[in-house]
């Protein structure tokens, strides 16, 4: 049994190696899990939004211990690993201050004398995430989890096996009892498995449509619960009204914080005739002006992918995109330098059935499609099998709103850049997945709403 190796994707050389979980220690996580989740549910839900008070308190006391994990064993730069250390304390108050009226009784009139919805934990859950926001993913999912009443089995990605073990220890010192969060250093090939334990209940997973099938799958055949947030490929929808100088400068945002890496990332920017060379023309000027370079630094606005092949296969990508005819605008070359880094890449004459159309790049490289009109640019957003974001960018809010609503996606923006907020709900449909995590949905989706009916 190989350990968890963290390797900095900023120079390749290997960080430190993590002990997996063998088959005893995950039957004693689960049994705690088990064990702890009836306790758990017991506490009123004030004590329960407490401990996610004072896990808020923790992340703020370790913040720059946390970033710097997340930075040096996935490449985010380390301003943005800060701040989403703040995105996920601000996530633990706002669950912790609106939970509870979330988890009352919702009274419904019938024909008995008191009838309402009681909802209840549903036990124990499994979550299988990703390594691109490696705290986020889980908080998002976690928070509302463990609120609700829930024990929580954690199966991080493992290239951030640090990331995954600071997780585990800051719920504990955020004074939740034992058993109630757990991390669990164990391979993919443990998942199914864990799925099928009947001392679990239900089971989330944000990660790639192959991951999603996998999962779903599984979770199907145990007839658990199930929430999916996979792949996108976004629609970045610009009219000819837009302010081109904001909506470029939103446009690199939206494409490449995180590096690009990132699931709601601009990835497919439909763009009308009239205004397309000018567009192209301003992307290309901010693009080339990013500066490539170590994440630690403020002064970097790109880091490296978080892996070798991912790097590989996105430039894979961008050489098939070119050969089928898109135009290679600026980037498009590997780098000589250490670590996996790739250049800001920007594609034009992009077309449907193209790699950079057809497929999700998860990294720098954004793609540009020429629409006739507003209506051609709604039909070619929709012409993916993706379904998690979109955003149309005009300077007429009520028209930007009419065609947002057409979008097939979960999430759809006007004049703003997609982004998960604890406020709202957040997912995808088609092959985006299914199931939505955040703001009220998000704590009914690990939640029985169990009908109650007083004669």
């Amino acid at each position: 049994m190989t350990d968890l190796t963290a390797i900095n994707p900023a120079t390749g050389e290997t960080l430190a190696q993590y002990p997996r979980m063998g088959p005893e220690a995950l039957e004693a996580a689960l049994a705690r899990a088990a064990s702890a989740q009836q306790d758990w549910a017991a506490h009123p839900a004030s004590v329960r939004a407490q401990c996610l008070r004072d896990l808020a308190t923790v992340l703020r006391d370790q913040r720059e211990v946390l970033a710097r994990t997340a930075t040096q064993e996935m490449g985010k730069r380390l301003i943005e690993a800060r701040a989403e250390v703040d995105k996920c304390a601000n996530a633990c108050e706002y669950y912790a201050d609106r939970g509870p009226d979330f988890l009352q009784d919702t009274m419904i009139a019938s024909d008995a004398s008191r009838s309402f919805i009681a909802w209840q934990p549903l036990g124990t859950v499994l979550l299988v995430m990703p390594w691109n926001f490696p705290y986020w993913q889980a908080f998002r999912q976690a928070l509302p989890a463990t609120l609700a009443g829930n024990t929580v089995l954690l199966k991080h990605a493992s290239n951030v096996p640090g990331c995954a073990e600071h997780l585990g220890r800051v719920f504990t010192e955020a004074g939740m009892p034992e058993g109630v969060f757990q991390n669990l250093p164990v391979g993919s090939d443990a998942v199914e498995g864990i799925i099928a334990d009947a001392r679990v209940q239900g089971v989330s997973l944000t990660g790639s449509e192959r991951a999603g099938r996998a999962v779903g799958a599984a979770a199907g055949k145990a007839l658990k619960t199930s929430v999916l947030e996979l792949g996108g490929s976004d629609a970045f929808v610009v009219l000819a009204d837009a302010d081109l100088d904001h909506t470029v400068e939103q446009a690199v945002r939206g494409r490449f914080q995180n590096n690009g890496e990132t699931c709601i990332a601009a990835k497919r920017f439909i763009v009308e005739e009239s205004i397309a060379d000018a567009f192209v023309e301003r992307f290309r000027t901010a693009i080339e002006a990013l500066v490539i370079g170590d994440p630690m630094s403020d002064d970097t606005n790109i880091g490296p992918l978080a892996r070798g092949d991912l790097r590989d296969e996105l430039h894979d990508q961008v050489r098939r995109t070119v050969n089928a005819g898109a135009r290679l605008v600026s980037g498009g070359e590997s780098l000589d330098r250490a670590g996996f880094f790739y250049p800001p890449t920007l594609l034009d004459a992009v077309e449907p059935g193209m790699p950079a159309f057809d497929e999700e790049t998860f990294g720098p490289v954004a793609a540009v499609t020429r629409a006739r009109n507003a209506d051609h640019a709604v039909t070619l957003a929709n012409r993916s099998r993706f379904g998690l974001g979109g955003s149309v960018w005009t300077a007429d809010p009520v028209r930007g709103e009419a065609l947002a609503r057409r979008l097939e996606c979960g999430c759809a923006f006007v004049n703003g850049i997609v982004k998960s907020d604890p406020r709202l709900p957040f997912g995808g449909v088609k092959d985006s997945g299914y199931g939505r995590e955040l703001s009220e949905l998000g704590i009914r989706e690990f939640q029985n709403a169990k009908t109650i009916w007083v004669g």
